[in-house]
């Protein structure tokens, strides 16, 4: 940073293309710095607005009527979350259930899909509920679990890493795009042909990564892909998750749970399984209506706005905290666990230090700054491009050193809450 940093800072706000996309969210608190839009999005008004407008003049005045058009939801929001953020044409993106059901359903398929082949390979930093149902498939399907680890300690799996892991016995593939701890943004393009060549299936859990890298699926021929909205997707906690499925697999892949809403003829209500053509032969059930009006007001902002403007900002946002961490934090023994080429992170950086979990909760309980916590020591900040501002992340990070330069973070216990 030079010497007057606030002055650089506001002048990349002044510069900002979408520095207006800021004022479209609720924010209760101008004070307030909230680095955690990894976790959880800010609130967008323009979902207000729709929401209401759903409950008043769909639901309450269409009632059961209202499912001659609400029918179709997971089809039609799957297709905008496509356009708008994962390169995928329509016809491959169903918006439904939660990411840890769309995970098991494909990772199933594509299990039953290569029977004869023993070994599905993940990494040993990927998101532990998908490390959790891997074990759990594998076992049910007689499949060895194989967990890459990194022991340069960057969690992040190289073409090298995968090549000495992978061969003809291979059936699935299936890593983070951003990894959830440190940030870590992997090769999609790469590590699919790799796969590919070897034969087996590729599943991508983009959670972290969908609506702040520009994701192309179907241009790097990802065969399957999962993640969730409510991130830097902005859709609220609990928010629908999504499935993609690439058009050439949906034909020879089968979900384990066969529900009313991909049957044929959905309403014959008859005896037998027949399933549907296309992306609706994965959907198991009804949708959420109210989680759908969510999903499609905070993923037209990103379409306005654009994934590529959206993306140029996040590398922006973070090399900033990876340039106000070398200068104000590390002299305070804090240790950067993202890595520093912008090219392979997503939109938050992870910093640890000794006394990580007592400084985070000091952080929102007397500076108010909010980051989140993950073990071991880790303390996770995000550049939420349309809702974050760099003055806010220069705020955030002048605190903190103030905060732990001072020593006032000793003042308070660690959280004792369940939620880091």
């Amino acid at each position: 940073m030079s010497r007057d940093g606030a002055a650089d800072v506001a002048r990349l706000d002044a510069i900002d293309p979408l520095r207006h996309w800021r004022d479209e969210f609720v924010i209760t608190d101008p004070e307030l710095c909230y680095l955690d839009g990894n976790s959880l999005g800010r609130l967008p008004k323009r979902t207000v607005d729709l929401v209401h407008r759903y409950l008043v003049e769909e639901w309450g005045s269409e009632l059961v009527t209202g499912w001659s058009h609400w029918i179709d939801e997971a089809q039609r929001v799957g297709d905008l979350i496509g356009k708008a953020a994962l390169g995928a044409a329509s016809g491959q993106i169903l918006a439904v259930d939660t990411t840890s059901v769309n995970f098991f359903q494909l990772c199933d398929a594509a299990m039953r899909a290569n029977p004869t082949r023993k070994v599905v390979i993940s990494d040993t930093a990927n998101f532990p509920t998908d490390r959790y149902i891997l074990e759990g498939l594998c076992a049910q399907h007689n499949k060895r679990l194989v967990l890459i680890d990194d022991e340069a300690g960057e969690e992040y799996v190289t073409s090298e890493m995968l090549a000495r892991e992978l061969n003809a016995d291979t059936a699935l593939v299936t890593l983070s795009v951003v990894q959830y701890r440190s940030g870590a943004l992997h090769d999609v393009a790469q590590l699919t042909r790799q796969a590919h060549a070897a034969g087996a299936l590729v599943l991508w859990d983009a959670s972290h990564a969908v609506g702040v890298v520009d994701l192309q699926f179907d241009r790097d021929e990802v065969d399957l892909a999962v993640g969730c909205t409510y991130k830097y997707g902005n859709s609220g906690p609990g928010s629908p998750a999504w499935l993609y499925v690439n058009k050439r697999l949906q034909d020879s892949l089968r979900v384990p749970i066969q529900g009313w809403f991909a049957q044929r003829d959905q309403f014959a209500m008859g005896q037998g399984f027949e399933r549907a053509e296309g992306m609706r032969g994965f959907q198991i059930a009804s949708p959420s209506i109210i989680g759908m009006r969510c999903v499609e007001a905070a993923f037209s902002m990103i379409a306005e706005a654009t994934l590529p403007a959206i993306a140029a900002k996040a590398a922006l946002g973070t090399d900033l905290m990876v340039r106000l961490h070398d200068a104000w934090l590390a002299p305070l023994g804090f240790s950067l666990t993202t890595p520093r080429d912008p090219m392979r992170r997503g939109g938050h950086v992870t910093l640890r230090h000794p006394h990580a979990k007592q400084i985070a909760t000091a952080m929102r309980e007397i500076v108010k700054v909010i980051p989140d916590y993950r073990e071991p020591s880790s303390i996770r900040l995000a550049m939420s491009p349309l809702a974050t501002s760099f003055t806010e992340v220069y705020r955030g990070f002048e605190r903190i050193r103030t905060l732990v330069e001072g020593g006032d973070y000793r003042r308070v216990q660690a959280a004792t809450s369940r939620v880091t």
